[in-house]
């Protein structure tokens, strides 16, 4: 036996030993997924349980180092792990925007005390953030925001606004990018961390065609943050701004794959009726699905591609462009058939039978997934320029 192989039948036994039946179960809604933080409420003692055996194991966060929370495996320890993972369709012992996106970004940029200090933080969910990018009339274009940080000396004091700040009222820190330089477009950025109740931040709840309010508006009036919490360089935090921005829109991409949905046919089923071999009884929409899953697999062989070449170091810096756009777009294309296979449940709004229109408002959605981390017409300009050399408009 190979050591992957024992490391295979390691973590096999151990998921068995640790997991607990109820988070093998398909997350039905909000209350079912763990982001942690001060706030956190568990639904039930085994989301309990699972988070704490996973922190105890480092497998929150698995590809981390040990000093920082995770459990320091190797790319192909990590990949066996998610494998064995959804071999028993373990959900995710910890969703957190520190895990997915500012964790690499402090890993590659942050002094050692802040590792130390934040990631372990991460790692454990004790602390859940949010993130303070996009403004009014600064989306795409991130280097025109003109939130400002005054300097004091020993802190700044910071004015300005955010929008779609992703569970902004949910947070504990944030971090964020505030103008320190108003003469430097580019190089008068500084990547901030600080708590979401320090004096003068305050949340607004944003509603969305779907009906929920998963994003809001945030306001600094007058916020102190001391001049230790920043990452990277003072006026240099552009530099920390991109490197994220990949990590975000891998995340974001991820929808594409769908999770452990390799077919929709079976969400069909009961709308639509099988025939008489057991296929379901409308042959377009078949034929719709059958295309789409084989764009689904060909999708996740393009992510298992592209990671293989990220830890090698040859992948192309726009890599996370072409997974954002071909995530985000297949998402929105999968509930499109989601709707056009679900009958008149599908147009459905309100009844627990429908979990109050869960089909509908998911669809809804995703028409942001193409707008959020960087619009789908950004990306395929800078897939167009970056990786296919394509002259300028």
């Amino acid at each position: 036996m190979s050591e992957l192989d024992a490391f295979r039948a390691e973590v096999r036994e151990w998921l068995e030993a640790n997991c607990p039946p109820e988070m093998r179960e398909p997350v039905r809604d909000e209350s079912d997924v763990c982001w942690g933080g001060r706030k956190c409420v568990f639904k039930n003692d085994a989301q309990k349980q699972w988070l704490e055996a996973c922190v105890a194991k480092g497998y929150t966060v698995p590809d981390w180092p040990k000093p920082y929370g995770g459990a320091g495996l190797s790319p192909e320890e990590t990949k066996i792990l998610k494998q064995e993972m959804k071999r028993i369709n373990a959900r995710s012992p910890l969703d957190s925007f520190g895990i997915w996106m500012l964790g690499p970004a402090l890993l590659k940029f942050g002094t050692e005390e802040q590792k130390v200090h934040y990631l372990g933080q991460i790692a454990r969910g004790e602390i859940r953030w949010c993130q303070g990018y996009s403004e009014p009339g600064s989306g795409s274009d991130l280097v025109s925001l003109q939130t400002f940080g005054e300097d004091k000396g020993d802190h700044w004091v910071v004015n300005g606004s955010k929008i779609w700040t992703s569970y902004a009222d949910k947070a504990d820190w944030i971090f964020c990018l505030v103008r320190t330089d108003k003469a430097n477009k580019y190089q008068g950025i500084t990547f901030m961390l600080f708590d979401m109740e320090s004096p003068g931040v305050t949340t607004k709840p944003i509603k969305l065609i779907s009906g929920n309010s998963p994003f809001c508006e945030t306001f600094f009036d007058d916020v102190a943050v001391p001049k230790t919490q920043f990452v990277g360089e003072i006026n240099r935090g552009w530099d920390v701004a991109k490197y994220l921005l990949g990590h975000e829109r891998e995340m974001i991409s991820g929808g594409g794959a769908g999770g452990d949905m390799v077919s929709i046919g079976a969400v069909f089923a009961k709308s639509i009726g099988k025939n008489d071999h057991g296929e379901l009884d409308d042959p377009i929409l078949r034929a719709e699905m059958a295309a789409f899953d084989v764009d689904v697999f060909a999708y996740r062989a393009m992510g298992e591609r592209f990671m293989d070449m990220w830890k090698t170091g040859r992948a192309h810096p726009a890599s996370s462009n072409m997974m954002k756009y071909v995530g985000t777009e297949l998402n929105k294309r999968r509930y499109e058939l989601v709707m056009a296979g679900g009958g008149s449940e599908a147009l459905e709004w309100d009844s627990p039978e429908t979990s109050g229109g869960a089909r509908p408002r998911a669809w809804l959605r995703t028409k942001a997934n193409s707008i959020e981390g960087g619009t789908s017409e950004v990306m395929l300009n800078v897939i167009a320029k970056r990786i296919l050399d394509l002259p300028g408009a």
